[in-house]
């Protein structure tokens, strides 16, 4: 099997070895954590009402992302018109 040899800085190796397993290597912790898994692999992961809830805070999160965007666009485009003139 052909090797490869990489550099990672302390910080990363530390976050890599807290999250692999006893029995793992650091090569069978990246394929773990790389896989992708199907989105059905998670169906039914949560209740009803913490889906209910997740997603009421997924909708909140975006409400003031969009708001503060919002804000910002309107900054950059005043600036531009001040620019131009």
């Amino acid at each position: 099997m052909a090797v490869k040899t990489i550099t990672v800085t302390e910080d990363a190796y530390a976050a890599m070895k807290k999250i692999k397993e006893e029995h793992e290597s650091f090569s069978d912790l990246f394929l773990r954590v790389s896989k992708r898994r199907p989105l059905s692999d998670f169906f039914g992961i949560l209740s009803p009402e913490g889906g209910a809830e997740l997603e009421k805070n997924i909708l909140e999160m975006r409400r003031a992302r969009n708001k503060v965007h919002t804000k910002r666009v309107g900054r950059v485009i005043a600036e531009l018109s001040k620019a131009h003139h």
